[in-house]
């Protein structure tokens, strides 16, 4: 009797994803750096150019994260005048991330950021929202 071989590694979807994921930090590496930002750092500042004001630990949970690991990732945007950390008024043990003037004018450069990076991807808009949907489903169901 012979027993089924398991997959290989290229037909492992996890390692695609990994694999992948990789690749994509690496693209953005370069086009960051003009902005002297990492890709940990450049995903804060989304989520703040989304919705200022937010507290460390609803940005965390944004990035599906948790507060110790995007706490470092701050302090080093704050270094770099990109926003401050105040202390949230309604729990102490809060820091409220506000965009400083630099922060919200690097939002306008990261546009090209975006645009530079879809065009290093080579795939369509179509398929783009048809990858973001799968991975979305597949997120959400391993969430659950």
């Amino acid at each position: 009797m012979t027993l089924p071989k398991p997959p290989t590694l290229d037909q492992h979807l996890c390692f695609l994803i990994y694999n992948t994921s990789l690749k994509m930090t690496q693209t953005y590496k370069p086009l960051l750096s003009a902005l002297n930002l990492t890709y940990p750092q450049y995903l804060v500042m989304v989520v703040l150019w989304e919705e200022d004001g937010l507290g460390v630990k609803d940005v965390a949970e944004r990035l599906q994260l948790d507060s110790g690991s995007v706490t470092p990732v701050v302090k080093r945007l704050e270094a770099e005048g990109y926003l401050s950390r105040d202390r949230d008024p309604r729990d102490e043990r809060n820091r409220v991330l506000t965009l400083t003037a630099v922060g919200q004018a690097l939002r306008a450069a990261a546009l090209k950021v975006s645009q530079d990076f879809a065009a290093e991807c080579r795939i369509g808009h179509d398929e783009v929202g048809t990858l973001m949907a799968t991975l979305g489903k597949l997120n959400r169901n391993l969430t659950d």
